[in-house]
Protein backbone atom coordinates (compact mmCIF):
# COMPACT_ATOMS: atom_id res chain seq x y z
CA UNK A 1 0.00 0.00 0.00
CA UNK A 2 1.47 3.36 -1.05
CA UNK A 3 1.58 6.45 1.32
CA UNK A 4 1.53 8.99 -1.59
CA UNK A 5 -1.61 11.10 -1.68
CA UNK A 6 -2.85 11.95 -5.11
CA UNK A 7 -4.40 15.42 -5.54
CA UNK A 8 -8.08 15.69 -6.18
CA UNK A 9 -8.50 16.40 -9.84
CA UNK A 10 -11.76 17.04 -11.49
CA UNK A 11 -12.48 14.78 -14.38
CA UNK A 12 -11.27 16.29 -17.66
CA UNK A 13 -8.80 18.77 -16.02
CA UNK A 14 -5.06 18.47 -16.50
CA UNK A 15 -2.86 19.27 -13.45
CA UNK A 16 -0.30 21.03 -15.64
CA UNK A 17 -2.94 23.17 -17.32
CA UNK A 18 -4.47 24.07 -13.93
CA UNK A 19 -1.08 25.16 -12.54
CA UNK A 20 -0.44 27.19 -15.70
CA UNK A 21 -3.75 29.01 -15.25
CA UNK A 22 -2.91 29.83 -11.62
CA UNK A 23 0.52 31.15 -12.60
CA UNK A 24 -1.02 33.37 -15.29
CA UNK A 25 -3.51 34.80 -12.78
CA UNK A 26 -0.72 35.54 -10.28
CA UNK A 27 1.43 37.20 -12.93
CA UNK A 28 -1.53 39.25 -14.12
CA UNK A 29 -2.30 40.44 -10.58
CA UNK A 30 1.34 41.36 -10.03
CA UNK A 31 1.43 43.28 -13.29
CA UNK A 32 -1.71 45.24 -12.43
CA UNK A 33 -0.34 45.96 -8.95
CA UNK A 34 2.87 47.34 -10.46
CA UNK A 35 0.91 49.52 -12.90
CA UNK A 36 -1.31 50.83 -10.10
CA UNK A 37 1.72 51.60 -7.96
CA UNK A 38 3.29 53.52 -10.84
CA UNK A 39 0.09 55.49 -11.28
CA UNK A 40 -0.06 56.37 -7.59
CA UNK A 41 3.60 57.38 -7.58
CA UNK A 42 3.17 59.55 -10.67
CA UNK A 43 0.08 61.24 -9.25
CA UNK A 44 1.80 62.08 -5.96
CA UNK A 45 4.85 63.38 -7.82
CA UNK A 46 2.68 65.64 -10.00
CA UNK A 47 0.72 66.76 -6.95
CA UNK A 48 3.85 67.85 -5.05
CA UNK A 49 5.29 69.53 -8.15
CA UNK A 50 2.02 71.43 -8.51
CA UNK A 51 2.12 72.54 -4.86
CA UNK A 52 5.73 73.68 -5.25
CA UNK A 53 4.88 75.62 -8.41
CA UNK A 54 1.82 77.16 -6.76
CA UNK A 55 3.94 78.29 -3.81
CA UNK A 56 6.93 79.64 -5.71
CA UNK A 57 5.16 81.38 -8.61
CA UNK A 58 3.42 84.07 -6.49
CA UNK A 59 6.68 84.80 -4.67
CA UNK A 60 8.56 85.18 -7.94
CA UNK A 61 5.93 87.46 -9.47
CA UNK A 62 5.74 89.62 -6.37
CA UNK A 63 9.50 90.07 -6.17
CA UNK A 64 10.08 90.76 -9.86
CA UNK A 65 8.78 93.96 -11.42
CA UNK A 66 7.72 93.65 -15.06
CA UNK A 67 9.52 96.83 -16.12
CA UNK A 68 12.95 95.52 -15.17
CA UNK A 69 13.56 98.50 -12.86
CA UNK A 70 14.88 97.52 -9.45
CA UNK A 71 12.11 98.16 -6.92
CA UNK A 72 12.57 97.29 -3.27
CA UNK A 73 9.63 95.76 -1.41
CA UNK A 74 9.20 97.71 1.80
CA UNK A 75 8.22 94.58 3.78
CA UNK A 76 11.53 92.92 2.94
CA UNK A 77 14.02 95.66 3.65
CA UNK A 78 14.27 99.28 4.68
CA UNK A 79 16.79 101.02 2.42
CA UNK A 80 16.81 104.33 4.26
CA UNK A 81 16.07 107.45 2.25
CA UNK A 82 14.12 106.53 -0.85
CA UNK A 83 11.62 107.48 -3.53
CA UNK A 84 8.16 106.10 -2.83
CA UNK A 85 6.23 104.51 -5.70
CA UNK A 86 2.47 104.01 -6.02
CA UNK A 87 1.06 102.39 -9.16
CA UNK A 88 -2.42 103.16 -10.46
CA UNK A 89 -3.32 100.73 -13.24
CA UNK A 90 -6.57 100.01 -15.06
CA UNK A 91 -10.12 101.27 -14.71
CA UNK A 92 -10.72 103.71 -11.85
CA UNK A 93 -13.80 102.26 -10.16
CA UNK A 94 -14.87 100.73 -6.88
CA UNK A 95 -14.01 97.04 -6.51
CA UNK A 96 -11.19 97.51 -9.04
CA UNK A 97 -7.44 97.55 -8.26
CA UNK A 98 -7.41 101.30 -9.04
CA UNK A 99 -10.29 102.05 -6.69
CA UNK A 100 -9.92 105.27 -4.69
CA UNK A 101 -9.71 103.32 -1.43
CA UNK A 102 -6.65 101.35 -2.60
CA UNK A 103 -4.81 104.28 -4.17
CA UNK A 104 -5.48 106.66 -1.30
CA UNK A 105 -4.31 104.11 1.28
CA UNK A 106 -1.10 103.54 -0.70
CA UNK A 107 -0.43 107.27 -1.06
CA UNK A 108 -0.98 107.87 2.64
CA UNK A 109 1.54 105.13 3.52
CA UNK A 110 4.04 106.58 1.05
CA UNK A 111 3.81 110.15 2.40
CA UNK A 112 3.80 109.13 6.05
CA UNK A 113 6.96 107.04 5.80
CA UNK A 114 9.72 109.07 7.47
CA UNK A 115 12.33 108.02 4.88
CA UNK A 116 10.28 109.05 1.85
CA UNK A 117 11.96 111.93 0.01
CA UNK A 118 9.45 112.18 -2.83
CA UNK A 119 6.52 110.22 -4.25
CA UNK A 120 5.94 108.93 -7.78
CA UNK A 121 2.40 108.05 -8.82
CA UNK A 122 2.78 105.90 -11.91
CA UNK A 123 -0.42 105.97 -13.97
CA UNK A 124 -1.60 103.68 -16.72
CA UNK A 125 -5.36 104.20 -16.87
CA UNK A 126 -8.01 104.97 -19.49
CA UNK A 127 -10.18 106.61 -16.83
CA UNK A 128 -13.33 105.53 -15.07
CA UNK A 129 -15.59 106.93 -12.39
CA UNK A 130 -15.46 110.72 -12.00
CA UNK A 131 -16.29 110.32 -8.33
CA UNK A 132 -13.47 107.85 -7.63
CA UNK A 133 -11.08 110.06 -9.62
CA UNK A 134 -12.13 113.13 -7.64
CA UNK A 135 -11.56 111.31 -4.35
CA UNK A 136 -7.96 110.54 -5.33
CA UNK A 137 -7.40 114.05 -6.71
CA UNK A 138 -8.60 115.69 -3.48
CA UNK A 139 -6.49 113.39 -1.32
CA UNK A 140 -3.35 114.10 -3.34
CA UNK A 141 -3.82 117.83 -2.86
CA UNK A 142 -4.40 117.32 0.86
CA UNK A 143 -1.27 115.17 1.25
CA UNK A 144 0.85 117.64 -0.71
CA UNK A 145 -0.29 120.44 1.58
CA UNK A 146 0.30 118.38 4.72
CA UNK A 147 3.75 117.18 3.56
CA UNK A 148 5.10 120.23 1.78
CA UNK A 149 8.66 118.88 1.83
CA UNK A 150 7.67 115.77 -0.15
CA UNK A 151 6.79 116.44 -3.79
CA UNK A 152 4.50 114.16 -5.77
CA UNK A 153 5.21 113.54 -9.43
CA UNK A 154 3.07 111.61 -11.89
CA UNK A 155 4.74 109.35 -14.43
CA UNK A 156 2.43 108.36 -17.29
CA UNK A 157 3.27 105.06 -19.00
CA UNK A 158 0.81 104.08 -21.75
CA UNK A 159 -1.94 106.52 -20.91
CA UNK A 160 -3.54 108.86 -18.41
CA UNK A 161 -6.84 109.64 -20.09
CA UNK A 162 -10.13 110.99 -18.79
CA UNK A 163 -10.28 110.07 -15.07
CA UNK A 164 -6.64 109.02 -15.24
CA UNK A 165 -5.69 112.54 -16.26
CA UNK A 166 -8.10 113.97 -13.67
CA UNK A 167 -5.91 112.32 -11.00
CA UNK A 168 -2.64 113.30 -12.72
CA UNK A 169 -3.58 116.98 -12.70
CA UNK A 170 -3.17 117.06 -8.90
CA UNK A 171 0.58 116.36 -9.10
CA UNK A 172 3.45 118.83 -8.82
CA UNK A 173 4.63 117.75 -12.27
CA UNK A 174 3.58 115.24 -14.93
CA UNK A 175 6.18 113.21 -16.85
CA UNK A 176 5.30 111.31 -20.02
CA UNK A 177 6.77 109.34 -22.86
CA UNK A 178 6.48 110.81 -26.36
CA UNK A 179 4.01 108.07 -27.23
CA UNK A 180 1.96 108.25 -24.03
CA UNK A 181 -1.69 109.26 -24.38
CA UNK A 182 -2.99 112.09 -22.19
CA UNK A 183 -6.06 114.29 -21.99
CA UNK A 184 -9.56 113.20 -23.01
CA UNK A 185 -10.95 115.88 -20.69
CA UNK A 186 -14.62 115.15 -21.19
CA UNK A 187 -17.59 113.16 -19.87
CA UNK A 188 -19.74 110.58 -21.61
CA UNK A 189 -22.79 108.42 -20.98
CA UNK A 190 -23.69 105.49 -23.22
CA UNK A 191 -27.08 104.06 -24.10
CA UNK A 192 -28.96 102.40 -26.98
CA UNK A 193 -32.18 103.01 -28.85
CA UNK A 194 -33.96 99.70 -29.51
CA UNK A 195 -37.48 100.95 -30.16
CA UNK A 196 -37.40 100.07 -33.86
CA UNK A 197 -36.08 96.59 -33.08
CA UNK A 198 -38.89 95.62 -30.72
CA UNK A 199 -41.45 97.12 -33.12
CA UNK A 200 -40.06 94.97 -35.91
CA UNK A 201 -40.31 91.82 -33.84
CA UNK A 202 -43.71 92.67 -32.39
CA UNK A 203 -42.48 92.92 -28.81
CA UNK A 204 -44.61 94.88 -26.36
CA UNK A 205 -42.65 96.83 -23.75
CA UNK A 206 -44.24 96.95 -20.29
CA UNK A 207 -42.66 99.29 -17.77
CA UNK A 208 -44.30 100.34 -14.51
CA UNK A 209 -42.83 103.24 -12.53
CA UNK A 210 -43.70 105.51 -9.64
CA UNK A 211 -42.31 108.84 -10.78
CA UNK A 212 -42.65 110.33 -14.24
CA UNK A 213 -38.96 110.11 -15.14
CA UNK A 214 -38.01 106.93 -13.30
CA UNK A 215 -37.70 105.11 -16.62
CA UNK A 216 -35.38 107.74 -18.06
CA UNK A 217 -32.92 106.45 -20.69
CA UNK A 218 -34.80 103.18 -21.09
CA UNK A 219 -33.48 101.90 -24.46
CA UNK A 220 -36.85 100.34 -25.36
CA UNK A 221 -38.74 103.63 -25.09
CA UNK A 222 -38.67 106.60 -27.50
CA UNK A 223 -36.24 109.35 -26.51
CA UNK A 224 -37.87 112.10 -24.45
CA UNK A 225 -36.52 115.58 -25.37
CA UNK A 226 -36.94 116.83 -21.81
CA UNK A 227 -35.03 113.88 -20.36
CA UNK A 228 -32.31 114.24 -23.00
CA UNK A 229 -31.85 117.90 -22.06
CA UNK A 230 -31.65 116.95 -18.40
CA UNK A 231 -28.92 114.36 -19.05
CA UNK A 232 -26.89 116.79 -21.19
CA UNK A 233 -27.12 119.44 -18.47
CA UNK A 234 -25.90 116.94 -15.87
CA UNK A 235 -22.98 115.88 -18.07
CA UNK A 236 -22.02 119.53 -18.61
CA UNK A 237 -21.87 120.07 -14.85
CA UNK A 238 -19.66 117.02 -14.32
CA UNK A 239 -17.49 118.16 -17.23
CA UNK A 240 -17.10 121.56 -15.60
CA UNK A 241 -15.96 119.89 -12.37
CA UNK A 242 -13.31 118.11 -14.43
CA UNK A 243 -12.21 121.34 -16.14
CA UNK A 244 -12.00 123.20 -12.83
CA UNK A 245 -9.85 120.45 -11.32
CA UNK A 246 -7.43 120.51 -14.27
CA UNK A 247 -7.17 124.30 -14.20
CA UNK A 248 -6.61 124.25 -10.44
CA UNK A 249 -3.88 121.62 -10.74
CA UNK A 250 -2.11 122.87 -13.87
CA UNK A 251 -2.63 126.62 -13.48
CA UNK A 252 -0.99 128.90 -16.02
CA UNK A 253 0.95 126.00 -17.56
CA UNK A 254 -2.12 125.27 -19.69
CA UNK A 255 -2.09 126.77 -23.17
CA UNK A 256 -5.10 128.66 -24.50
CA UNK A 257 -6.39 126.10 -27.00
CA UNK A 258 -10.11 125.73 -27.85
CA UNK A 259 -9.71 121.94 -28.14
CA UNK A 260 -8.09 121.53 -24.73
CA UNK A 261 -11.30 120.55 -22.91
CA UNK A 262 -13.14 119.06 -25.88
CA UNK A 263 -12.49 115.43 -24.93
CA UNK A 264 -9.64 115.20 -27.44
CA UNK A 265 -6.72 112.93 -26.59
CA UNK A 266 -3.09 113.80 -27.34
CA UNK A 267 0.29 112.13 -27.46
CA UNK A 268 2.80 112.86 -24.72
CA UNK A 269 4.68 115.17 -27.07
CA UNK A 270 1.53 117.18 -27.84
CA UNK A 271 0.60 117.14 -24.16
CA UNK A 272 3.83 118.94 -23.25
CA UNK A 273 3.20 121.56 -25.93
CA UNK A 274 -0.33 122.17 -24.58
CA UNK A 275 0.77 122.30 -20.94
CA UNK A 276 -0.98 119.06 -20.02
CA UNK A 277 2.41 117.56 -19.12
CA UNK A 278 5.77 118.99 -18.09
CA UNK A 279 8.58 116.81 -19.42
CA UNK A 280 9.70 113.37 -20.53
CA UNK A 281 10.60 110.77 -17.96
CA UNK A 282 9.97 107.38 -16.40
CA UNK A 283 9.95 106.23 -12.80
CA UNK A 284 13.69 105.55 -12.77
CA UNK A 285 14.76 108.85 -14.33
CA UNK A 286 12.40 110.89 -12.15
CA UNK A 287 13.62 109.14 -8.99
CA UNK A 288 17.27 109.65 -9.95
CA UNK A 289 17.30 113.05 -11.66
CA UNK A 290 14.33 114.92 -10.18
CA UNK A 291 13.81 113.57 -6.67
CA UNK A 292 17.45 112.66 -6.15
CA UNK A 293 16.90 109.24 -4.56
CA UNK A 294 17.23 106.39 -7.05
CA UNK A 295 16.24 103.69 -4.54
CA UNK A 296 12.54 103.08 -5.20
CA UNK A 297 10.26 101.53 -2.58
CA UNK A 298 6.89 100.28 -3.80
CA UNK A 299 4.02 101.34 -1.52
CA UNK A 300 1.24 100.06 -3.75
CA UNK A 301 -1.43 98.31 -1.72
CA UNK A 302 -0.72 94.57 -1.59
CA UNK A 303 -4.24 93.87 -2.83
CA UNK A 304 -3.21 95.36 -6.15
CA UNK A 305 -0.30 92.94 -6.44
CA UNK A 306 -2.48 89.93 -5.75
CA UNK A 307 -5.09 91.19 -8.22
CA UNK A 308 -2.39 91.36 -10.88
CA UNK A 309 -1.22 87.89 -9.91
CA UNK A 310 -4.74 86.48 -10.13
CA UNK A 311 -5.23 88.12 -13.52
CA UNK A 312 -2.01 86.59 -14.83
CA UNK A 313 -2.53 83.02 -13.62
CA UNK A 314 -6.33 82.87 -13.46
CA UNK A 315 -8.27 81.05 -16.13
CA UNK A 316 -5.27 80.42 -18.39
CA UNK A 317 -3.38 78.84 -15.50
CA UNK A 318 -6.39 76.68 -14.60
CA UNK A 319 -6.74 75.45 -18.18
CA UNK A 320 -3.03 74.72 -18.38
CA UNK A 321 -3.15 72.64 -15.21
CA UNK A 322 -6.21 70.77 -16.42
CA UNK A 323 -4.73 70.01 -19.83
CA UNK A 324 -1.20 69.16 -18.72
CA UNK A 325 -1.78 67.42 -15.39
CA UNK A 326 -5.30 66.18 -14.86
CA UNK A 327 -6.03 64.99 -18.38
CA UNK A 328 -3.08 62.57 -18.67
CA UNK A 329 -3.97 61.05 -15.31
CA UNK A 330 -7.57 60.54 -16.30
CA UNK A 331 -6.75 59.03 -19.70
CA UNK A 332 -4.19 56.60 -18.33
Amino acid sequence: MSDRIEPDIEPGRSPKKDRKTDYEAIVQRLAFAAVNEQRRSRRWRIFFLFLTFLYLTPLALLLLDASGVKVIEREITSPGKHTALVRMEGIIASEEPAAAENIISSLQDAFEDKDTVGVILEINSPGGSPVQSAYIYDEIRRLRKEHEDKPLYVVVTDMAASGGYFVAAAADKIFVNRSSLVGSIGVRMDSFGLVGLIDRWGIERRLYTAGKHKGMLDPFLPEDPQEKERVLTMLEKVHQHFIDAVKQGRGDRLKDDPQLFSGMIWSGEEGIELGLADDYGNRESVARDVIGEEDIVDFTNEELLFDRLAARIGSAFGKSIQNRVMEPIRLR
